[in-house]
């Protein structure tokens, strides 16, 4: 005879989301136990579909039925991303979490890890937009292959780009191409208000948002019109570069965002050829500097040339070689921030 259903439940109360450190029960994430014979149907709901420790659950939860004479198990996975809280989330209610991702100067592939990071949440299974307010260098109509692509108005609302599975909205839409935007600050402010108000994203478990380079109007503007999830600094390693990382984690600890995470780009170079890894800019600064200042660090992306040309052609490198090195290493970085994420929703939830 099969266990109980309270027997299976107490069974799960010593099983921990290893990152949210409490029992699944009491997190709510039990959502059905139902024997057909001897075998147990699971409903496990996950905080986000990119969960980064999903296997270690599962192994943890079979660990735990055992005892009770469970050896046919099937777990039914589903996911529930937690909204961030805030006072101005009514703006867009269908946008459950906003991540900004900066760099404290140009040049580091900022925009490249925004446009990876997405659309390998995508790949996760999460609804995910994409948010380009780097009003002076839009880059994502080129790196999503929508460049000329205009969105649509629809009931007066605007109606983000579909590319990759993700709603992309950039200025770079909104602009004939080759115009320089020369606006100064109140203008700013209004065009990222519109990018909140006016559009309509739908239901988004994320939005990822890239940042225009430095700590200036766009920044300080964004976060006070929509309450960010938080934010992930993209560094390389070089000391000038994570000189500069300090000065945005700052800034964003100034105006109470809370920090993801940082991530370090251009890490290595892995030769072709003969295989030998040459770190061209120096390796390790970014993983140093988060553990130096309690930062979560999110991984380490190596140069590749498909990423460039994934880049220049319109297919972020996650889609075009999804095995690759370079594309696992964005795919784990996306799935430890998701963790992140989820960690601020779950204090939100409680704070509610």
């Amino acid at each position: 005879m099969p266990p109980s259903e309270d027997a299976v439940l107490e069974a799960l109360r010593h099983v921990h989301d290893p990152e949210l450190h409490e029992d699944l029960v009491s997190l709510g994430m039990i959502k059905n136990v139902e024997f057909a014979g001897e075998k147990l149907f699971l409903g496990i709901e996950l905080t986000t579909p990119a969960c980064p420790l999903k296997d270690q659950i599962e192994g943890d939860v079979r660990a735990a039925l055992t005892p009770l004479g469970v050896s046919d198990l099937e777990i039914q996975w589903s996911a529930r991303v937690a909204p961030a809280r805030g006072p101005d989330a009514e703006r867009a209610p269908g946008i459950r979490n906003v991540i900004a991702v900066a760099s404290g100067k140009g040049g580091v592939g900022k925009s490249t890890v925004a446009v990876n990071l997405a659309a390998a949440l995508v790949q996760e299974g999460a609804s995910v937009g994409l948010m380009d307010v780097d009003i002076y260098g839009p880059s994502a109509p080129l790196m999503t292959g929508t460049v000329g692509q205009k969105p649509a108005i629809v009931e007066g609302r605007i109606q983000p780009v579909e590319a990759h599975g993700m709603a992309v909205l950039s200025m770079g839409y909104l602009v004939p191409e080759g115009q320089a935007v020369v606006w100064r600050g109140p203008l700013l402010h209004k065009a990222i208000t519109q990018f909140f108000e006016d559009v309509d994203w739908g239901e988004r478990d994320y939005v990822v948002v890239d940042m225009p380079p430095g700590t200036g109007d766009v920044q300080l503007s964004l976060t006070q019109i929509f309450p960010l999830t938080g934010a992930v600094m993209v560094t390389t390693p070089q000391p000038v570069a994570l000189a500069d990382v300090i000065k945005g984690a700052n800034m964003f600890d100034r105006v109470n965002v809370p920090m993801l995470g940082v991530i370090e780009n251009m890490s290595y170079f892995v030769c072709p050829c003969c295989g030998e890894r040459a770190e061209i800019f120096a390796h390790g600064g970014g993983r140093t500097t988060a553990a130096e200042h309690g930062w979560p660090f999110l991984g380490e992306i190596p140069i590749d040339p498909t990423v460039r040309i994934g880049g220049d052609e319109g297919t972020p490198v996650v889609i075009s070689h999804p095995e690759s090195p370079v594309a696992l290493s964005f795919r784990q970085a996306a799935r430890t921030l998701a963790g992140k994420v989820s960690q601020i929703g779950r204090r939100g939830a409680i704070s509610a």
